[in-house]
C-alpha cells in the first residue's frame, strides 16, 4: 500500500487513466467487430459508412496516450484492405 501522499495520488491516478483506457479500446474493439460482421454479410455502403465511423473513432483514440498513433494506422489499413477486397469483389 502507497504511504506517502505522492505515491495515494499516483494509485488515483492510475485507477482513472486505466478506466478510461479500458473504455476507449472497448468502444474501438466493438466497432471492428461491428465492421467485420458488415463485412461477412456483404453489405458495402453499411461497411463504408462503418468503416468512416471507426476511422474517426480510431483516430481521437490515437491522439490519447490510450493508443500508438501507428497502432491505429495499422488497424485503419488492415480494415480498408477488407473493404476495397469486398468492393472489388461487388465489381467483379
Amino acid at each position: 500500500m502507497a504511504h506517502s501522499l505522492s505515491a495515494k495520488k499516483r494509485v488515483r491516478q492510475n485507477v482513472r487513466r486505466r478506466t478510461l483506457n479500458r473504455s476507449r479500446k472497448s468502444q474501438v474493439k466493438s466497432q471492428i467487430k461491428h465492421l467485420e460482421t458488415t463485412l461477412e454479410e456483404g453489405n458495402v455502403t453499411a461497411a463504408q459508412e462503418q468503416f468512416k465511423e471507426l476511422s474517426k473513432q480510431l483516430d481521437k483514440v490515437a491522439s490519447t496516450p490510450t493508443m500508438h498513433k501507428k497502432t491505429a494506422a495499422r488497424k485503419k489499413s488492415r480494415l480498408a484492405r477488407k473493404l476495397n477486397a469486398l468492393k472489388a469483389k461487388q465489381k467483379a
